[in-house]
C-alpha cells in the first residue's frame, strides 16, 4: 500500500528546467506597475551614478549608446509567478557603465523617473549580469514596460529590473528600496524563491 499520492511523487518530468520553482510560463509580457507610467522622451532622458564622494557620472541618450550596445537573449521571472523565456533585449552592459566609476561601496540604489527605487548589490550588476536596456523583442521599450530605458537584471526577480531608470547611488549597506520596504525580499533570487522577507 502506498501513502504517496501522485502530486507528491517528485519533480514533474515535463516541467521546463529553465523555470524556477513556483513559476508559470507565459507567452505574452504582463504589465505590472505601481503608480502612474512616466512618459520620458529619449531626448530628455539622462542617467547618472553618484558615488560616495558626491561625484556624479552622467550620460545622455547618445553618450550611453556610444558605450556600445549588446544583444542579449535571456529569461525573465516575475515575483508574481510568471516567467517569459528566451526574450531578446538590446542594451549597454553595466560593466561598460562602471568602467570609470570608482567606489569602495558594494551596493547601489537604482532610481526611476516617478520615484521608484530598488536596491541591488554591485556584484549582481557586473561581470555580464546586468544591462541598461533600450529595446525588447526587437522594438524600443514602450513606456508601460519601462521605456525608454529600464534596468535589466535577469537573474533576479523582475522587480529588481527597475523601469524608467534614471540613475544609481552607491551605498555602503544594502538598504531596502520601494518594494523591499513593503516586505519583498532584500535580494530576490528566483531559484531560491526569495520573494518576501
Amino acid at each position: 500500500m502506498s501513502f504517496i499520492t501522485r502530486g507528491f511523487s517528485g519533480r514533474n518530468r515535463d516541467r521546463d528546467p529553465r523555470l524556477p520553482p513556483g513559476q508559470t510560463l507565459v507567452e505574452d509580457w504582463p504589465v505590472l506597475s505601481a503608480g502612474v507610467t512616466p512618459k520620458i522622451e529619449p531626448s530628455e532622458w539622462t542617467f547618472e551614478i553618484k558615488d560616495e564622494t558626491g561625484t556624479e557620472h552622467k550620460w545622455d541618450w547618445d553618450a550611453m549608446q556610444a558605450l556600445g550596445l549588446d544583444d542579449i537573449t535571456t529569461d525573465i521571472h516575475c515575483v508574481t509567478h510568471w516567467s517569459k523565456l528566451a526574450m531578446s533585449w538590446r542594451g549597454v552592459s553595466l560593466d561598460k557603465v562602471f568602467e570609470n566609476v570608482e567606489s569602495e561601496y558594494d551596493f547601489v540604489m537604482a532610481h526611476s523617473y516617478g520615484g521608484y527605487t530598488t536596491n541591488v548589490p554591485l556584484e549582481d550588476l557586473l561581470d555580464g549580469k546586468a544591462w541598461i536596456a533600450f529595446e525588447a523583442d526587437g522594438e524600443p521599450l514602450e513606456p508601460e514596460h519601462g521605456g525608454p530605458v529600464r534596468l535589466l537584471v535577469p537573474h533576479l526577480y523582475f522587480w529588481k529590473s527597475a523601469k524608467w531608470l534614471r540613475g544609481m547611488t552607491m551605498m555602503p549597506t544594502d538598504d531596502p528600496g520601494f518594494w523591499e520596504q513593503s516586505g519583498y525580499h532584500i535580494h530576490g533570487d528566483p531559484w531560491q524563491e526569495e520573494r518576501y522577507w
